[in-house]
């Protein structure tokens, strides 16, 4: 079994509203509470879109998806966004098998997340898997 790497959460921003989120490591009961602190202090500065990049997360489980669900919940009473970026296979099947990407948009870079956040939402079947 490997052993779980610590998460760690870069936080960029773009604009006044938006922020980059690019988290290293494993998302998991363990590790959540970190990303769940970062989401709310950007949450409390204002900013109502979120660009998850995922591409260096081997490994989330539930709560991590939870903690996901929170801020899109959160965020569309703003009309704000969350878009997921490049998950890792792993990550991408709990995503698919839970319907989150479904509900979230799931965008292959972070500059087509941005992209759709300044172009707002679109219609269902534009999105990219």
């Amino acid at each position: 079994m490997p052993i779980a790497r610590p998460l760690s959460v870069e936080v960029v921003l773009h604009g006044t509203d938006t922020a980059v989120l690019t988290l290293t490591g494993h998302l998991d009961l363990d590790t959540g509470t970190e990303f769940q602190h970062h989401l709310a202090n950007q949450l409390h500065h204002g900013r109502k879109h979120f660009v998850l990049d995922l591409s260096d997360v081997p490994f989330m489980d539930s709560s991590g998806m939870n903690i996901i669900l929170r801020v899109y919940q959160e965020v569309r009473e703003t009309a704000g966004s969350v878009h997921i970026v490049s998950p890792t296979p792993p990550v991408r099947r709990i995503l698919d098998l839970t319907g989150v990407s479904i509900t979230i948009p799931v965008s292959g870079s972070v500059d087509e997340a941005l992209e759709r956040v300044e172009n707002g939402p679109g219609p269902e079947t534009d999105r990219k898997t």
